[in-house]
């Protein structure tokens, strides 16, 4: 699941014309939805890929890559088609956000060959190995706070893949399977890498290789790598070797040989921050069993660069904007004394500390919910479990691809998340002809969901939660209960001749 920058072909014909034919689709998904270009990407020797595309999502408008693993032999393909269904239906369950989304997957058997195709994000950004050649270039030094908010991204990331049932075991964590988002949002890839080098090796067409064969990757592996009882601590000294990396930028090799044990030692002393040492030399550990966890790692005093109450404070918000009112934070800032007192602490034995409201700066306030918001400070005091299974529609059979002769609309998705708490605002128009219904629904995967529309008073409440229903805003099982609610809270509207807001909310 990794995805880089696209590869530059070169041709004897004009930009325009490039980019013309690049544009080309070749293929279609069997639902219509994803557009394969001929433009390809570069994988960076992902075993099993033969071959990797630019593609477009049209119903997001958003370009991902188009993923191909060809068999050598249909019977074979035919022996690990439900290993490989079960493979794939599980990594569609992958959801984090410092994770490359796993979009969608199907089967073909229709060339001579068989093949799956598999649809992933695309990052545009780069790889975070392309990253620190940049900035090593422009003989930059790493910035400490962004070395501390990457490698918390980066074992959120992998305390969420090994708190799995099963766990998943990355296997091939390098600085080029990690890539770094404009926003500054850190993001792993190539997550199914171990997965298919372990059980599909000898049933891909193709050279199916482990990265660990290559001169510049071996440093990232860990010396029990491979072995029958090898587990979760080898991405833990894969993660260390790339720390290591994000701190000195590059580790050096003499020539075309590879990095030395040596080499890591000396850059490991280089560092000059004593527990920013002592954080990677853990994770590095020759006997696995020594090495701490991710979760354990995520304790690390030299990555807590925000107070775990504000970093509580701050998803609390984020995961609750949806019953506060719009540039609330704005309206609140306002209203405070700069001089007033936010917080203080007592001592007996000496003189108290007194944190004002002056000493918070509300542009800064702001970014650091937007950092929450994106991803860039994970919560990471508690144990990262897998989130609820959010169904997806599958693929369209090899039985049904072959009816169907024109691309035809994805199926409808149904909602089976359970509504767990409602809340609605109506408000009315200066006429009062007709009313304003925000909806705000929270799923029990602790989700939220925002709709709005116009209502009249005809309108009826059970229409309205039927036709939430149709567009899987929620599920079947929900309808009654919506019906009921809005029925209830329209009818406390209509029978006010105020036009000022109505407000309710339920929990269930």
């Amino acid at each position: 699941m990794t995805m880089s920058v696209p590869e530059n072909i070169s041709g004897s014909g004009g930009k325009d014309e490039e980019s013309e034919d690049e544009s080309e689709i070749l293929e279609e998904s069997p639902c219509g939805r994803w557009q394969k270009r001929r433009e390809q990407v570069s994988q960076g020797n992902v075993p099993g890929i033969e071959s990797a595309y630019l593609a477009m999502d049209t119903e997001e408008g958003v370009e991902v890559v188009w993923n191909e693993v060809q068999f050598s032999d249909k019977k074979v393909f035919k022996s690990f088609e439900e290993r490989i269904r079960e493979m794939f239906e599980n990594l569609m369950q992958v959801e984090h956000l410092n994770i490359v989304k796993f979009h969608k997957y199907w089967l073909d058997m229709s060339e001579s060959r068989a093949r799956v195709i598999f649809i992933t994000e695309y990052m545009s950004s780069g790889s975070l190995k392309q990253f620190l050649k940049k900035t090593k270039k422009n003989h930059k030094t790493m910035n400490v706070k962004a070395w501390k908010r990457w490698c918390t991204q980066i074992l959120s990331a992998l305390s969420y893949l090994h708190s799995c049932d099963p766990p998943i075991i990355h296997g091939n964590l390098t600085c080029d399977t990690i890539f770094i988002q404009h926003n500054g949002l850190i993001k792993i890839g190539s997550v199914w890498h171990r997965l298919f080098v372990n059980v599909f090796a000898e049933a891909i067409h193709g050279n199916v290789h482990q990265h660990r064969d290559e001169v510049r990757n071996q440093h990232f592996f860990a010396p029990e790598y491979g072995t029958a009882g090898d587990d979760y601590a080898i991405d833990i000294f894969s993660f260390g070797i790339c720390a290591l990396e994000m701190a000195v930028l590059e580790i050096q090799a003499s020539g075309d040989t590879a990095v030395s044990k040596e080499a890591i030692d000396h850059a490991g002393q280089s560092l000059e921050d004593p527990l920013m040492r002592e954080f990677i030399q853990s994770c590095v550990r020759t006997e696995a069993k020594t090495r701490p966890t991710a979760h354990d790692l995520l304790f690390h005093r030299v990555l807590f660069e925000v107070h775990s109450l504000k970093l509580l404070a701050a998803h609390c918000f984020i995961n609750n904007q949806y019953l506060l009112p719009e540039n609330c934070v704005d309206e609140k800032t306002k209203s405070f004394d700069p001089n007033g007192i936010m917080a203080e602490i007592n001592h007996c034995d000496r003189p108290g500390v007194h944190l004002k409201y002056s000493h918070v700066s509300p542009l800064e306030l702001d970014k650091f919910l937007e950092d929450v918001k994106n991803g860039i400070y994970p919560l990471m005091n508690f144990a990262s479990q897998r989130p609820h299974p959010i169904p997806r529609a599958l693929s369209l059979s090899q039985e049904q691809m072959e009816t169907v002769k024109t691309p035809t609309p994805e199926p409808q998705e149904t909602e089976t998340r359970k509504v767990v708490q409602i809340h609605c605002n109506l408000e009315a128009n200066e006429e009062g002809t007709r009313s304003h219904l925000s909806l705000f629904l929270k799923m029990d995967d602790r989700l939220h969901r925002q709709l709005s529309c116009d209502v009249l008073p005809s309108d009826s409440p059970k229409d309205l939660a039927s036709e939430l229903v149709h567009h899987a805003f929620i599920s079947e099982e929900d309808c009654e209960k919506l019906a009921c609610f809005l029925e209830d809270a329209l009818c406390k509207h209509w029978s006010g001749t105020s036009t000022s807001p109505t407000a309710m909310a339920v929990m269930y």
